[in-house]
This record gives structure tokens, C-alpha cells and sequence, in this order.
């Protein structure tokens, strides 16, 4: 006799006890806070007190701008950090750091004295009208022109001279020598900020020192950079004081006064067409002092103290008294009043925790960055990630992500993202590491020189970078090369 099988599903019930870590309302407010840059935050905090009557601004005044910090190391155990990662889906990694469109600008004052940054005018517009104040003829206005039209992003001019008299012939059909050019050049190299226009490097520092003041401390300065040049891109600075017989402090002081020369007169200047720059609020400004101490301070923007509103706390205060007493519409009251002034109290210590974080971040980036923040040039950048500064302080990775997300520092140089500090470490085979922004900052230099219409291959390129301590592979340049937005060799032509 045939059995027949029959499939039967059982439902059971089961209890068990699941320990999960969730965020709470201050908490979320402070991750949003954490996130935001100056600008933004500033809205949020103001749409804020809008929507809560139990929060106040202080009535009197604040005069005080900013909130000023030493540059230095230090820790902190942040409980929040343990649970910040569950906010969201995306996780960060240590690789990323969200980031925000932005071009470099410069300051100028409104009405009611408070710092604007940003610029409406373009860097073409700006040198523009300083060559209005210049007395020049049509042909060299005509020059002049084509010159700042062929700057680079740094302020440099580092196009052939032969090339630019060749594209004026092409495009406006007038012969221009070579020597007219280099006259109308010199001519913009005396234009603000000092070292704009320069051919290179070199020529940039020299033109700065030659503005200032002439000191026995300057004359040095043109010395190592006019005759020790080779010595000073290495780096290698005690040669450079036994040559010129500089007793250590003499040398001390030359080279800090070199280190405050700016590299990149361009960068503040925003770009070298005439599109309108963005406007850029730094959430850090950061100040070098005469003996190379480094501080910074955060800028408070339109942001005012707040505190809790004294008639909230009373109307809790009188409710408690009399509870007997209390109708149904008295305990609605209380409850909305009490509501209010829990949130006005969390919301004033999201914005003391996002204070906090954000200092204890730049101090940490500030030490292990000096040598770059001193100097401006990219090759003094170490290897740094985000979990070196997660580590240091002593808070989640994505803490420290959201900290460095859309924000920017001024520096003594220029504006730059916070995203610029951190790179990845590239180990050169005899013991040492260097920054992949410097190696790529070195391989656009290569491209920049490349000879006129022989552009180098990737094989060409990775020979010569292998030359200068960089020992890196034809696919790594050819990574770097894409990242940097250059185009092949074939089309560079």
C-alpha cells in the first residue's frame, strides 16, 4: 500500500533579547551639525531658533568673532563616536572624504564689517583692473591680455614666450616679438599679490623677497634662493648654511622667512577665466607667529550664543508648583514647554560637541601637518589618513570624515579644502614614503616642461620621475596623469 507523504509548516514564537545601539535625537542633531560647513550651519541654527521658542540668542551682542586655538596635539574620548556609524548606510572608509565644489578666494568687508568670503569678481577681472592703472598701449593692453589669459591656477606663467608670440600672430595677426612680450610681463609681475606672473618658481620667491623691505635678513634670502636654488628644492638646508657661512640662528631665521614667502600667488585670486568664483567660507583660519608658532581659530559667523528662554523655565517652574490645580489645556502647556526646552537644551550641547570635535580634528592635523602648513608646497605633505587622525584623538573614522567634509581652512598662502592634508603614503624601495601628492604634483611639473610639440609617453614620464626618487610604474603614472585631468601624450601634441 502506497504511503502518502504530507508537508506540514510549523510557526513558532520565540523571544530573545537583541542588544542594539541607537542614535537619539542630540545625537543626530550632532552627526547633522558635524557635517555641515560654516555656511550651512549657520542656516540650520537660525531656522532653529525660528522653530523653537524656548531657545533665545543672548541679546547682548556678540563682539566675539572667533574662537582662537593653539595648534597642537590632543585626545578625547568621544562616546558619541561608538554609535555614529549606524546613522547612515554609507559607511565612510579611511579613502573617503566627501567633498564640495569650491574655487580659492579672497576676502572683502561688508556693511556691517564682517568677513566675506569670496570674490565676485574673477582672477582675470582682478588683474584687469590693475592694468587699467598702468600706461599702456593698445598693443600692450593687447599683450597683457593674452599674458593673464595663459596664467596657470597658481598665478605662473609658465608658457613659452616663442609660443604666446606665435598664438598672438595666429589669432590676431600681429607680429609680436619676443621682446615686447617680456616687457609687458615684467610689467604684470609688478601687480598684486606679489610673485603673479612669474616664469617659474624661482622667479615667484625672488620677485616677493625683492618687494620687501631691504634687510640684511632679505639679502640672505636672495642669496639662497637666487644662488643655492638646486639645494633649496632638496631641501637640504644645512649645506646651504655651511656654504653661505650662516651661524644656525642667522639660518634659522632666513629659512622661516623663506617659509612665509607664498608659492601660489594665484590661489587667492580664484580662477584664470572670467567665471565668477564661488564663494568659500573657511571654518578654520590659521595664523603662523613671528617664532613659527602655529595657531587657528574657528569663525563664528552669524552664529549667536544661545540659551534656554527664562519665561519657558518659569512657566515649567509655576506649573510644578501647583499640580492640583493644573486644567487639561495647563498639562498640554507643560508638556509642549517641556518639550521645547529638552530640545533647546540637547540642540545647545550638539552645537558645544560639534565645537569641540572640530577643534580637537585641526589640532591634530595641524601637528602632523607643520612642515606643509609652514611652507604651502605639497611636497612637505606626509603620507596621512583618516584613521591617523581617528587614532590620535580618539574617535570614529567617520567622525573624522564628517569633520573634514565640504570644509576649508585659510591658510597664510590660500584656501584649501581639508580633504588637501590627507593622501596616501607611496613607498620609494629604499626604507622611506612620500606623499602621492607630491609625486603628482612632480609629474605635472614634468608635463608642464615637456618640450614644445615632444610631449613624453607614460614610459617616458615614469623614467624621468624615477629619476627625481620616485620610483613609480608606467600604470601607476598613467592613474596619477588621469586623476590630474591630462590627456595622453597623442593629445598633447
Amino acid at each position: 500500500m502506497a504511503q502518502k507523504l504530507i508537508n506540514t509548516q510549523v510557526q513558532e514564537q520565540q523571544l530573545s533579547q537583541v542588544q542594539q545601539q541607537r542614535l537619539n535625537a542630540q545625537q543626530v542633531m550632532y552627526v547633522r551639525m558635524l557635517e555641515m560647513p560654516l555656511t550651512q550651519y549657520e542656516e540650520y541654527v537660525q531656522t532653529e531658533i525660528d522653530e523653537n521658542p524656548a531657545l533665545e540668542p543672548d541679546i547682548q551682542e556678540n563682539t566675539e568673532a572667533t574662537e582662537n586655538y593653539e595648534g597642537g596635539e590632543e585626545t578625547v574620548n568621544n562616546d558619541i563616536d561608538a554609535v555614529i556609524d549606524r546613522y547612515d548606510d554609507d559607511r565612510y572608509d579611511d579613502d573617503y572624504i566627501p567633498t564640495a565644489s569650491a574655487n580659492y578666494a579672497t576676502t572683502e568687508k561688508n556693511g556691517n564689517d564682517t568677513p566675506v568670503w569670496g570674490n565676485s569678481e574673477s582672477f582675470y577681472d582682478t588683474l584687469h583692473s590693475q592694468m587699467g592703472e598702468q600706461d599702456l598701449t593698445e598693443r600692450q593692453e593687447l599683450i597683457m591680455d593674452y599674458i593673464i589669459g595663459s596664467l596657470d591656477s597658481d598665478g605662473l606663467f609658465r608658457k613659452d614666450i616663442t609660443s604666446l608670440s606665435d598664438e598672438i600672430a595666429i589669432h590676431e595677426y600681429i607680429d609680436v616679438s619676443p621682446e615686447e612680450i617680456e616687457k609687458v610681463l615684467t610689467i604684470l609681475q609688478g601687480f598684486d599679490p606679489a610673485g603673479i606672473g612669474a616664469q617659474n618658481l624661482q622667479q615667484c620667491l625672488l620677485i616677493q623677497i625683492f618687494r620687501k623691505k631691504a634687510t640684511p635678513v632679505t639679502k640672505l634670502m636672495y642669496q639662497v634662493i637666487n644662488d643655492n636654488y638646486e639645494d633649496f628644492t632638496r631641501k637640504h638646508w644645512k649645506k646651504i648654511e655651511e656654504r653661505m657661512q650662516m651661524d644656525s640662528i642667522t639660518a634659522e631665521k632666513v629659512f622661516g622667512e623663506i617659509r612665509k614667502l607664498n608659492p601660489r600667488p594665484g590661489a587667492a585670486l580664484g580662477e584664470t577665466m572670467g567665471k565668477n568664483t564661488q564663494h568659500v567660507t573657511p571654518d578654520f583660519i590659521v595664523t603662523i607667529s613671528d617664532d613659527g608658532e602655529i595657531f587657528f581659530s574657528m569663525p563664528k559667523g552669524r552664529i549667536p550664543q544661545l540659551h534656554v528662554s527664562q519665561d519657558f523655565e518659569n512657566m515649567i517652574q509655576g506649573y510644578r508648583q501647583n499640580p492640583d490645580s493644573m486644567t487639561r489645556s495647563d498639562k498640554e502647556a507643560l508638556v509642549y514647554a517641556q518639550q521645547k526646552v529638552s530640545k533647546a537644551k540637547a540642540y545647545i550641547d550638539a552645537m558645544k560637541q560639534r565645537q569641540q570635535t572640530m577643534a580637537i580634528t585641526m589640532k591634530t592635523i595641524i601637528s602632523l601637518q607643520r612642515t606643509f602648513i609652514l611652507s604651502g608646497d605639497e611636497s612637505d605633505l606626509i603620507p596621512m589618513k583618516l584613521k591617523d587622525i581617528a587614532d590620535k584623538t580618539n574617535m570614529d573614522m567617520s567622525t573624522i570624515s564628517r569633520v573634514c567634509a565640504s570644509k576649508y581652512a585659510e591658510m597664510p598662502w590660500g584656501i584649501i579644502p581639508l580633504k588637501n592634508f590627507f593622501s596616501e603614503a607611496y613607498d620609494t624601495g629604499d626604507g622611506e614614503t612620500v606623499s602621492t601628492k607630491e609625486i603628482k604634483k612632480a609629474l605635472k611639473e614634468l608635463i608642464d616642461n615637456e618640450p614644445q610639440g615632444k610631449p613624453l609617453s607614460d614610459i617616458r614620464l615614469a623614467a624621468e620621475l624615477k629619476k627625481m626618487g620616485y620610483p613609480i610604474a608606467r600604470r601607476t603614472v598613467t592613474k596619477y596623469r588621469e586623476k590630474l585631468g591630462i590627456p595622453t601624450s597623442n593629445l598633447r601634441r
